[in-house]
């Protein structure tokens, strides 16, 4: 009689490997700022890294293909007044990230394909609502332009950043600082973990609790909390003796969690990366050293351990490539940016196979960079599931998107005060034909100005150009 007693999965011999030596990023001065962020977003096109700078807050972006040692004079996106916080990238424009900050606003930027030539000070939109700091960002996952920031003031509010305004401000939910924040698959619902030890599933929309629960993990210490693809909850966190835990739990039935782990005696927080796709959850501790990683079933015990990437160096931050960012050749299936404390060092997850063939079974249709729904969509209560794409022939990153931002105009609503000035009342010695000679001359310097713009970009693209290929 034969019994199976190891556990059949794709994923049980995952392995981590960091890359080659010239293919790190290398003389970056990463913040260190004590905050439990990540201090690091990557997606398919740039890797972005909250940065020490003098005189505010900065964050570095670089293209992926710039690896090796970066240049201690490279720009900088530095419009922030205090130390950067949070960075997320939008999923729906690999151009476009957010960052938020002690100085209480959250800035919109729009990155350039190329390397600019100076720093980054002009946001395309600034959100100011907080009045304390603001350390959370999340995009929502299926919504054009809505961000969700939280900040110190125990507040949350969802931006609709195409217009510049802020569309739900939630005030009243939270008694003390946000630890996190995150969205459910489709955006209809989002989970936050608090420092009052309350663990909450919040409608924005409706501005209502959905389900609470008190003490997730006994302990004292910071709980992160993040949604599954199947709407069940995944906790980490610290027992009363300090011990590190997981909990895995059902939204019907909040009083016990459906499974209970204890790891280790670290005190570093567990920031956990959950890969829908494959139904892995990665956690990286802060301080750690190491990445463990487990798989989420549905049958019991529902969380399996898998294995642990281990390495000398402790982590700073960790950033998570989307999964079109990936090198579907190499059977990889989840590649961590982490963060040291003079340098950025890629490490690949991969499944060991003896083929080249795309592997169907490990790369199932994945969210694209196409919104489901536009912002008015889902603020009037409609929900959508993200658009998939397949990653058959690999994923092509597009070009440059421009995010416009249309301000609304409160002066477009109001009536005009006091009698408007007419033609007669002008100054008679201003004849109409030296008015047509001043127009005529502000067109021509226009169109100068516009021309020396172009030249300007074509020598900064060519400029680029000759840099990279010295590089």
């Amino acid at each position: 009689m034969s019994r199976r007693v190891v556990r059949q999965s794709k994923f049980r011999h995952v392995f981590g490997q960091p890359v080659k030596a010239d293919q790190m990023y290398e003389d970056i001065r990463v913040s260190k700022v004590t905050w439990d962020s990540s201090f690091c977003a990557v997606n398919p096109k740039f890797l972005a890294i909250i940065v020490e700078s003098g005189g505010g807050g900065a964050f570095m972006v670089l293209p992926l293909a710039k690896s090796g040692r970066v240049d201690k004079n490279f720009p900088l996106v530095t419009g922030h007044t205090a130390p950067v916080l949070d960075i997320d990238w939008c999923p729906h424009n690999d151009n476009v990230i957010a960052s938020a900050s002690e100085d209480t606003t959250v800035m919109v930027w729009q990155i350039p394909d190329y390397v600019p030539m100076r720093n980054m000070t002009e946001p395309i939109v600034t959100l100011e609502g907080h009045s304390k700091r603001v350390g959370i960002l999340t995009w929502h996952p299926t919504a054009r332009n809505i961000l969700l920031s939280a900040g110190g003031d125990c507040a949350i509010i969802l931006w609709n950043v195409g217009t510049g305004e802020a569309l739900l401000t939630l005030d009243d939910l939270h008694t003390d600082l946000i630890y996190n924040v995150c969205w459910n698959r489709s955006g209809s619902l989002f989970v936050t973990t608090c420092k009052d030890k309350h663990l909450r599933i919040i409608d924005p929309r409706q501005h209502l609790m959905v389900a609470e629960k008190f003490k997730p993990h006994d302990g004292a210490r910071p709980v992160r909390a993040i949604f599954m693809a199947d709407g069940k909850i995944f906790t980490t966190g610290f027992s009363k003796m300090s011990e590190r835990q997981l909990a895995l739990w059902d939204l019907k039935n909040l009083e016990e969690p459906i499974a209970l782990q204890e790891m280790d005696t670290s005190n570093g927080v567990l920031l956990p990366f959950y890969d829908p796709d494959s139904s892995i959850v990665y956690l990286c501790g802060k301080g750690d050293s190491s990445i463990r990683y487990f798989e989420i079933t549905d049958e019991a015990p529902y969380v399996h351990y898998l294995s642990t990437y281990s390495s000398k160096e402790p982590q700073r931050g960790m950033g998570f490539m989307p999964k079109r960012g990936l090198d579907v050749s190499k059977c990889e299936i989840a590649r961590f940016y982490k963060l040291h404390e003079r340098k950025c060092e890629p490490i690949v997850m991969t499944v060991p196979r003896k083929s080249d063939l795309f592997q169907d079974d490990l790369y199932p249709d994945t969210p694209g960079p196409e919104p489901a729904l536009e912002a008015d969509e889902w603020l009037s209560g409609k929900d959508a599931e993200p658009i998939l794409i397949s990653l058959r022939d690999g994923y092509i990153p597009v070009k440059n998107r421009e995010l416009k931002v249309t301000k609304k105009n409160i002066l477009d609503s109001r009536p005009p005060t006091g009698p408007r000035r007419s033609q007669s009342t002008c100054d008679a010695n201003f004849s109409n034909s030296a008015l047509q000679e001043l127009l005529e001359e502000i067109r021509s310097l226009r169109q100068t100005v516009q021309t020396h713009e172009k030249r300007i970009a074509d020598l900064e693209n060519k400029l680029c150009q000759l840099t990279n290929g010295t590089d």
